[in-house]
């Protein structure tokens, strides 16, 4: 059948996978005790159709558990900040007490071995609470359905952290694709901003690639 018959019918196919495992993570960030077994599955499946190879897949994991064990090291319970990493590039979200918090939480993200690039958006505040941050996941949750929902957007090929109702958007997308991102992104209910992290790849650079995140290819049982 035509791309314009699958493409809907792979979307529908997705979406409710993509809810199923977010509200899981969901429960795992803000609860910390429950074990995802389900939603692991889903997104080891939505990794196979990542735009980054496994092995930086797999160090940005590391970087980010790393990442985050050093600052609390330094830092202890005085700051609250988020590592994430797309690709090697480190983003660092949160709040400290004053900027030499934030300087030192940067440094010890650079040291951290296979990190190529860190963007620093922690902000000197009071720590964010509970409500806050429960807000800051249901937004990333609507902001990712609202990906699945949009046509000509692979959501697999976006990461979204949310910080105190701002929406971070990374991936490696072309700028066609970036700012339709970011547009969707700001449309969502309670969304205050959106800022783009990006690493940008070519029109030419995305047709090569072999899979094309979040399609479902039907026709895989067959071969």
């Amino acid at each position: 059948m035509s791309k314009s018959v699958w493409n809907p019918l792979a979307k529908r196919l997705v979406r409710p996978l993509l809810v199923l495992s977010l509200s899981s993570a969901a429960l795992v960030s803000l609860q910390g005790c429950v074990a995802v077994v389900v939603g692991g599955a889903v997104m080891g499946t939505l990794a196979a159709t990542d735009r980054r190879t496994f092995g930086a897949q797999t160090e940005d994991k590391a970087i980010v558990l790393k990442g985050e064990a050093a600052i609390r090291r330094v830092l202890g319970d005085a700051a609250h900040v988020n590592v994430n990493s797309f690709n090697r590039r480190a983003l660092l979200t949160g709040e400290v007490a004053d900027e030499a918090a934030k300087a030192a939480a940067e440094r010890e993200v650079r040291a951290v071995q296979g990190v190529t690039a860190v963007q620093n958006e922690i902000v000197v505040a009071g720590l964010s609470n509970f409500s806050s941050r429960s807000s800051d996941t249901v937004i990333t949750t609507k902001v990712k359905a609202s990906f699945v929902d949009t046509k000509d957007l692979y959501g697999s090929a976006f990461k979204v952290v949310t910080e105190a109702s701002t929406v971070y958007l990374m991936g490696r997308v072309t700028h066609r694709e970036g700012d339709l991102a970011a547009r969707v992104a700001a449309g969502v209910n309670g969304v205050r901003k959106v800022v783009k992290v990006y690493e940008y790849i070519t029109e030419d650079e995305l047709k090569s690639m072999t899979a094309t995140p979040s399609k479902v290819d039907l026709n895989e049982d067959n071969k």
